[in-house]
Order: structure tokens, then sequence, then C-alpha cells
């Protein structure tokens, strides 16, 4: 719980234009002065949160803390059509996993469904609001154009006739599309959000907490800033679509009777390349099934990339060097994977994995003899220790560290080349053996027993170093290799299901690791050397069938560019 203690604010150090804002209105004379900062974040529980809400999280939750303040989390359940309680457990989830805390605030809009209606009536007393009769295509219709004003024949109902049609609306004595309720504002307004929008519909669902209680359903334009209120909330942080909405906020808040006055902030949305952050078009990859489920690893969810070995440091850091900004923009998929290789750079073990096995048979060594060697877990990190791995006469390698024919600039081994093995010995390849269709199914080898550690006691220079795992004492594992989910920078446009890129998972089975990775823990990262960072599959990973996401490769194209 953040401390209740009395605020410098001149100690606070401004990260973007919000801070400036909060700052003017904790300031003497300002709006919010001895206040205390309050947020929220209000997701609707209709999927599940993507890395685009990760941002708001950040915004919202990140935004309390710096000012000392408190963070709501609210669901924002207004739309009983798309709502499931499996969205609001898996949004708790993802939120407390990134390292937040909502504490005891935990709301629903629906907790204030009586608030609204209460507000609805007051509205209607005052005169700021009356029943409609217009049908969806028949409002469009007459919604008018920036010269011409929207019209509404029942603009001018009798406050008492409003009132009545509105209780009996709630009592579900009129079909779906019958009536509305709208706001009296001006239909002549620039804003076309202020040309008397509805603010209640008719929508006979059973709603996921409130049952059969209400077959009316407030609008969001005119239940978020009820709600904000009802909670206290000092700043209401919004992203940038709702700017335009914000008269409406403002409206709703200074002619409805609450106990507070929010004020509303616009920032823009995190937009990244590769992917799609529509909700409506993740739940279709998930429904036609194109995807794994919401958490498949190709997917810009949280629950996603928490599965494909994505950190919550590695997340926020994303989140946070990417600034608040008040224009739009779209942020390369690299540099959020640059964030990840950052994190786990620092905190990822180092271990050896073949993906492509190739047997290798070192013919000077003795049959039953294996050494032990000791080697560094982490070298950012000497605290992690060390741990032995075991070597003897046969080892795997990758099939592309053996060419039998080598192109000009290969280093690794061919017949008559020396390399070195990962911390043990100097090998000097000897030839191969083949099968019948002429692929390379074993190599042969001798080691220097005088370079031990990989040193040559004469100082000869080895010019390539490859890894390996002990034939005799490896564990096997299914390895995923995940790429980009869609072949375009911009799947947004177009038929974004026509642009998946097949070629985005690649199962590679018979893996060979070292033994110690048996006892890895489910989501625990590890650095496979020269291959790219993996974790163990938190979904479908067993003691007896191992199964290792790629994370990201080592390779850094952003920090190339």
């Amino acid at each position: 719980m953040a401390e209740d203690k009395i605020l410098d604010l001149n100690s606070i150090e401004s990260t973007s234009f919000i801070d400036d804002f909060i700052i003017e209105d904790l300031s003497e004379g300002g709006r919010c002065e001895g206040m205390k900062v309050h947020t929220r974040f209000p997701p609707e529980p209709n999927g599940y949160l993507h890395i685009g809400h990760a941002k708001a999280i950040y915004v919202d939750f990140g935004t309390a803390e710096r000012f000392n303040g408190i963070c709501n989390l609210r669901m924002d359940d207004t739309n009983p059509t798309k709502e499931d309680v499996e969205f609001v457990d898996a949004i708790k989830e993802d939120i407390h996993w990134l390292g937040y805390d909502w504490e005891d605030r935990f709301y629903y809009a629906s907790d204030y469904f009586d608030k609204m209606y209460e507000g609805a009536v007051e509205l209607i007393k005052k005169g700021l609001a009356y029943v409609c009769e217009l049908n969806a295509e028949e409002m469009k219709a007459n919604r008018g154009d920036l010269s011409t004003p929207a019209v509404s024949p029942y603009r001018d109902r009798p406050m008492e006739e409003s009132l009545d049609l509105f209780e009996r609306m709630k009592n579900g004595e009129f079909p779906e599309g019958k009536y509305t309720l709208r706001a009296k504002i001006d239909l002549a307004s620039g804003n076309f959000n202020m040309r008397d929008p509805v603010i209640y519909r008719i929508n006979y669902i059973k709603h996921h907490r409130t049952g059969d209680k209400w077959c009316i359903y407030p609008m969001y334009d005119f239940a978020h800033p009820i709600e904000d209120a009802m909670e206290c909330i000092t700043h209401s942080l919004c992203s940038l679509e709702f700017e335009d909405h914000r008269p409406l906020y403002d409206w709703v808040i200074n002619n409805v009777t609450l106990p507070s006055k929010p004020r509303q902030i616009e920032f823009a949305r995190l937009g990244i390349n590769n992917t799609v952050m529509s909700k409506r078009k993740l739940r279709n990859l998930v429904e036609n099934k194109y995807v794994d489920g919401w958490d498949d690893p190709r997917m810009p969810t949280i629950c996603g990339l928490r599965r494909r070995g994505y950190t919550p440091a590695a997340i926020r850091a994303f989140s946070e060097r990417n600034g608040v900004s008040k224009v739009n923009s779209v942020v390369e998929s690299s540099f959020l994977e640059h964030c990840l290789r950052e994190d786990l750079n620092i905190n990822a073990q180092r271990v050896m994995a073949v993906l492509d096995p190739l047997k290798l048979i070192i013919t000077n060594y003795p049959e039953n003899k294996t050494e032990i060697f000791e080697t560094e877990n982490n070298p950012n990190r000497p605290e992690d220790g060390t741990r032995e791995i075991s070597f003897s006469r046969e080892l795997y390698i990758e099939k592309e560290d053996f060419m039998e024919t080598p192109v000009k600039g290969y280093f690794r081994l061919f017949p008559g080349n020396e390399v070195r093995l990962k911390t043990t010995y100097v090998i000097k390849c000897t030839g191969c053996k083949k099968d019948e269709n002429g692929n390379v199914v074993e190599v042969y080898a001798e080691y220097d027993p005088e370079s031990r550690g990989g040193n040559p006691a004469d100082g000869r220079k080895i010019k390539s170093t490859i890894h390996w795992v002990d034939a005799n004492n490896a564990a096997t594992a299914e390895i995923r290799l995940y790429d980009k989910l869609f072949t375009v920078e911009d799947p947004e446009i177009g038929e974004y299901v026509d642009l998946l890129n097949p070629d985005s998972l690649k199962v590679l089975s018979d893996c060979k690791l070292e033994k110690s990775l048996l006892d890895a823990k489910v989501g625990e990262s590890f650095q496979f050397m020269r291959q790219g960072y993996f974790c163990v599959d938190n979904k479908v990973s067993t003691k007896d069938h191992l199964v290792f996401n790629r994370s990201v490769s080592l390779k850094d194209s952003f920090k190339k560019k």
C-alpha cells in the first residue's frame, strides 16, 4: 500500500505531460490541492489483455506510484453481450504478474448500475434527457453534418412522459430497439458526440453479475464518468480516441449529482508492428483456431508473452522507455525483443542445448570414462555460482557445426580442422560416417589430452568454439521456435487472416539438452548458448515431455539499427 505521507511536489521529476497536469492540479490553488492522486485501470472483460494494455497499466498504476497515490482496478462490464468471468480472472492474473496491485480496490462498472439509473432519472427531471423512438438507422440518417444540425422529433417530449417511458423500459415492457434514452445537449454541436448521444439502450441479455435484474444498460460514455466520480478518481487517464468524448465526460460530471469531479487526460495508445491489437481480431484468431488459444506464444497477449518467456521487467521497461505521448505511433517489435534480451542477458542461466543433433565420437577417448567439468551459470552474475557438466566419448553437436567439404570462411568441424569444445578440450576432425542416402550420421574426431579447459599446451590458435551435450547424460526435449505471427508490418489493414505467417512456428523434436534441465521449473528462462533465450512452456511441458519455447534469438536487430 502507498505510504500515507505528505507528497513533496518539488521532488517529483515529471516524465510526461500527464505528470505536468497532475503537478499543476496538486499545486496550491489547483483543483486537487491537498488530495491523494487516485487513478484507475478499467478494462472491458471481453478478452485477454495484450501488450497495448500493458502500456495503459503502466500509465495508470505507474502514475499513481510516482505520486504516492493509489490505483483501482475496475471491470467495465456495461456490455453483457461479450463479457465472461474467464476474462476477469485472466485480467487480474496478468496485472499481478506485471507487478502491480490494486489491494482492496477492485470494482465493477455494474456496482454502479443503480446510481447510473438514478443519474439518468435526474437528467430527465432537469430537462436534460428524453426518451427517443428513432432506431439506429433513423438516428444515423438524422445526425446531420457540419453545416446541418441533427434532428430528433422526440426532443421536446414532456418530462413526465419520458420518466414514465424510461421506467417502463427498465421494467421490460418494450422490445429491443424500440426506445433509447438520449442526453439533451446540442444537436448543432461541431462535436458529434454532443449531438444528443444515446445514454441508455434496451438489451435483453443476462449479465454475468446482475443476472436478469436489468434489461436496460448504460452506454460507456455515460457510465464511465459516473464510475470515476463514485470512486473519487482524481485523474481518469484514457487513450487518445476518447479526447473527442471528453466534453461529454465533463457534461455528465457537471450535470449528475456525484461525490467528486475527476479530470480526464488522454494519451496515445501503443501500436506495435507485425501483429494485430484489436480484441475482435484476436478473438477471431482464437475461436477459429488459427492459434493455440489466447496464450499462444505468437499472440501479443500478456499471457501469450508470458508463455513465450517474456518477463514483467522487460514489458515494464518497454512501456516506460516508449514514453507517453499525444501522438499515435507504431513501435517496432524488435524493440520489445531488445528489452527482453537486456533482462535475460543479466538474469538467465547459460546452458548447452543441441537442437539438430549429430553424433560426435571422440575415437581416442576411453570408452568407459566420464569427466566432470565446472562452468559458470551466468558470467554476468557470479553470485549464481557454477554447475557441473559431464563429458564422455560420445557427444551431440549441431549438424551445422560439421561440413565435410567446407565453404570459404567456415571454421567449424571438417576433416583435418581443429575446434574447441566449449569448456573442455580441443578436438581434430578425422572423418565421418554416412547412411545409404549419403547423409552424415556420425562425425569422428580425436581430442588433445593436453588441452583441458580448451587451451592447447603449445598455445596454437583455435578459430572456433562449438557447444555440445554428453550423449550419455542428456535430456531429450521438444523445442518450439516462434517467429512473427504476420508476414507484413501492418496486418491491421487488409485481410489480416490471409497475412498470417505460415512459418511462425517450427517444432523440433528429439533435441538434446544438459540433463540438469530436467529440473527446470515451468516458466524458467535459460540462454541456450549460440541459440537464443528459451523458457519452459507453462502449458504443456512435463517432466516426461520437456517443451521449451524460444523467447527471442541472440541476434539483436534493434540494437544493430
